[in-house]
């Protein structure tokens, strides 16, 4: 284990969390106007949870997202900060994003990346190319 490494790791050695490029485009979508856009995700699997894409920051629509006081923590993956979303319509999702700003080594290719709720925008696209 590395001197930064996840402290769930320790106690539950079987817990599997893989990030690999996404292969293809994401689209986010909300509120009708695309807030992500990018061939560069990061595509993070966790045991038996669906996956989750992470989209670097400079290809996020940045002035739709405010920080927020949200904390949580991940004993796998670290402290994670949350955003909310603001549409230029005026819809407002509150913590509709995350991210995990020093996260354990283990994880360390999703830092500078952003999450989305499936549920708090329109929609998750990631059209795979051969």
């Amino acid at each position: 284990m590395s001197a930064n490494s996840g402290p769930g790791y320790r106690k539950h050695p079987d817990h599997r969390i893989t990030t690999t490029p996404a292969r293809g485009r994401l689209r986010v979508t909300f509120d009708g106007e695309v807030i992500a856009d990018t061939t560069a995700a990061i595509r993070l699997d966790e045991s038996s949870y669906p996956a989750v894409y992470y989209v670097p920051r400079s290809d996020v629509v940045m002035k739709r997202l405010t920080p927020t006081t949200h904390r949580t923590y991940c004993p796998f993956k670290g402290h994670a900060s949350y955003f909310t979303l603001s549409s230029r319509n005026g819809r407002v999702e509150r913590d509709g994003v995350w991210s995990y700003e020093a996260p354990y080594d283990e994880v360390m290719s999703i830092k500078d990346h952003l999450a989305f709720y499936p549920d708090k925008v329109d929609s998750i696209a990631c059209n795979v190319h051969p």
